[in-house]
């Protein structure tokens, strides 16, 4: 039986601040953006449905993916980012079942509710930081300009959609070192809370 935490919160709120304090306390990450890359492999099911979705002007001339092109595509409204969602999410939580293999797994997944994952998980920690620190992360990140970045951010959810969902919540609006240990204490309190049931 695996302890399961969800870590999920809108894309550039620092997660993987909680990710690295999660491997030192001996959890095995579950990364859900790698798997999505392992989901859309060239030849796989998961990428012939993307294809059927959004058009095979997202692939490649080689048959791999074209990730700046679905990007464009699937981020220009939210109903187009549901849609990808929709389709490749199953695909995504089949391989992530597979991973679930130790006592203790964080489960790191930016569409933790949207694709019913939190039902794979004992607690769910939410990380939040304001649109401006978030802004900043994204174009770092992705090495993308201010107009991409806020698209990314139109098509996610409102900090509310997650506030609503768990009593966990992080906000990440202080020094590196401070955050450490809020989460530390967090992660602790809910490792103790499971291990005395």
């Amino acid at each position: 039986m695996s302890f399961v935490i969800g870590l999920t919160g809108p894309t550039g709120a620092g997660k993987s601040s909680v990710t690295d304090v999660a491997k030192e306390l001996g959890f095995k990450v579950v990364d859900c953006d790698k798997l999505a890359r392992v989901a859309v492999q060239k030849g796989s099911d998961g990428l012939k449905a993307v294809v059927d979705r959004f058009g095979d002007d997202i692939l490649n001339q080689d048959g791999t993916l074209n990730r700046t092109a679905l990007a464009h595509k699937a981020f220009s409204s939210t109903q187009n980012t549901e849609f990808l969602n929709e389709t490749l999410l199953p695909f995504i939580t089949a391989l992530v079942k597979k991973e679930i293999n130790q006592e203790f797994v964080l489960l790191d997944a930016p569409t933790l509710f949207e694709s019913g994952a939190e039902q794979l998980c004992n607690e769910v920690i939410v990380v939040l930081a304001d649109e401006k620190m978030r802004k900043k992360r994204i174009m770092e990140r992705d090495g993308i300009d201010e107009t991409a970045a806020e698209l990314r951010i139109k098509a996610g959810k409102s900090d509310n959609f997650y506030i609503e969902k768990t009593n966990n919540i992080v906000y990440n609006d202080c020094e590196l070192s401070v955050l450490n240990l809020k989460i530390q204490k967090l992660i602790t309190k809910l490792l103790e809370e499971y291990q005395n049931v």
